[in-house]
């Protein structure tokens, strides 16, 4: 299926949604924010797929809403404008599978809050983070409120907010905000290997994982050990256990089928 400003290529059980609008930086006009929405839906439902790798084309990874839709923006309803900012904000952080963000360039505004909303985070060296909308007189969205105090603390994220600020790459690495920072040419490289080895890992476990990480964000300890014990008990009884079990025994690394 084709999406209309970017590409999803399958291969390896491994996605990669590329934002395709390298002239504007990959900014998000109305009609690519719901292709985006789509492509993860298509993600979702393929059960080959085990992890999803999203980037940009070109000098940026995504400068955020395109500017040029802003007049359009202006416009909406309470409703729509609450309708886009879903669409922005939930498709890929409801992902039940590994979501890995190969920052290759500028990530801004809305391009900042997809950053935030993936699980892991690789850096170009050359990579640059603002929230950016104070400039405009906006308050930053696409769960950026929620996802920038719980990654680098309150007092980071709101000056960051306040002020608009542009980090580098080591000063996001600092804070937290990105897993590690490698070498421009070889941010594709590393997203790919670590989505290798997580395709290959218990896949049922894995989606757990996020699950639990998710809702332990809201649980207390009691419920938080409540739903681990329910989310072990499905492990226990799958043939990616049985199989962990049968080759640390064999001496052997296992073979994961993802059941």
């Amino acid at each position: 299926m084709s999406y209309e400003g970017l590409t999803l290529d399958k291969e390896g059980g491994i996605a990669t949604l590329t934002l395709n609008r390298p002239q504007q930086l990959n900014a998000i006009s109305l009609p690519v924010a719901q292709s985006m929405a789509k492509a993860i839906d298509e993600v979702h439902q393929d059960d080959s797929l085990k992890v999803l790798i999203i980037t940009g084309a070109g000098r940026a990874f995504c400068a955020g809403l395109d500017v040029t839709t802003f007049k359009e923006v202006d416009q909406m309803s309470p409703e729509e404008l609450n309708d886009l900012i879903h669409t922005l904000s939930l498709p890929l952080y409801k992902l039940s599978k590994p979501t890995i963000a190969a920052i290759n360039g500028t990530a801004a505004g809305a391009g900042l809050s997809i950053v935030m909303q993936c699980d892991i985070r690789i850096a170009s060296q050359k990579a640059r983070f603002s929230p950016a909308y104070i400039r405009m007189g906006l308050l930053p969205d696409a769960g950026a409120t929620y996802f920038l105090p719980r990654i680098v603390g309150i007092a980071k994220a709101i000056e960051l907010m306040v002020t608009g600020d542009t980090i580098d790459a080591a000063e996001a690495e600092k804070i937290g905000l990105l897993n590690k920072v490698v070498p421009e040419e070889e941010v594709m490289t590393v997203a790919r290997e670590l989505a290798e080895r997580i395709a290959k890992g218990p896949s049922i476990a894995i989606k757990l994982i996020k699950q639990a990480i998710h809702v332990g964000i809201h649980n207390n300890l009691e419920q938080q050990v409540e739903w681990e014990s329910l989310a072990q008990y499905i492990c226990l009884k799958t043939k990616d256990h049985k199989e962990g079990v049968k080759s640390f025994f064999e001496k052997r690394q296992p073979q994961f089928k993802g059941k």
